[in-house]
């Protein structure tokens, strides 16, 4: 039990805030949506924030990052959920240093939690951007094994969330705590 760490996270389809739950059940501590951090964080060693890839950034992180560190964070890792596979290792390498300083990447831990698409849970212009980012892709003239593997992915809801995938986040906020 790490009652010490709080899980605070981001959740606009479900997959983040299940990631959340396990983890919260795994580590015996509190998942909270970021929207209720509480006022004083000082009472926790670990602050854990988690959010999905939203058009390559990590939604809510900066905004969330700073939030935490006002409020009395003492250490913090960060987690991010997606629709990529785990064995997309550049795109996801790429993302995170898009999203973390070369300081930060070093400093915060950082986990990606493939999760998948949920077309029935997204909003009106999140699903506009996937219609338009296919209707895109079958424009184009040559595609690659991936640009069709990307196509179809994007095509359809899936789920490829799956509770194996937090151990390492587990793992290294017992160790932080």
């Amino acid at each position: 039990m790490t009652p010490n760490v709080i899980i605070l996270y981001s959740s606009k389809t479900g997959f983040t805030k299940k990631y959340a739950e396990l983890l919260a059940v795994e580590l015996g501590c509190t998942a909270l949506p970021l929207s209720a951090t509480p006022a004083d964080l000082s009472q926790y060693d670990v602050a854990a924030f988690g959010s999905r890839l939203h058009a390559g950034s990590v939604d809510g992180w900066k905004k969330a990052q700073k939030l935490l560190v006002r409020r009395g964070a003492k250490k913090l890792a960060l987690f991010a959920t997606g629709a990529m596979p785990n064995e997309a290792e550049a795109a996801i390498q790429a993302m995170w240093a898009q999203n973390l300083t070369p300081a930060e990447l070093t400093a915060i831990p950082h986990f990606y939690l493939p999760a998948g698409l949920c077309y029935e849970k997204m909003g009106v212009v999140d699903r506009a951007m996937m219609k338009l980012a296919a209707w895109a892709m079958t424009r184009k003239k040559a595609k690659s094994p991936e640009d069709e593997a990307f196509l179809a992915a994007i095509r359809r809801s899936y789920d490829i969330s799956d509770p194996k995938y937090i151990a390492p986040l587990a793992d290294c906020l017992r160790g932080m705590a």
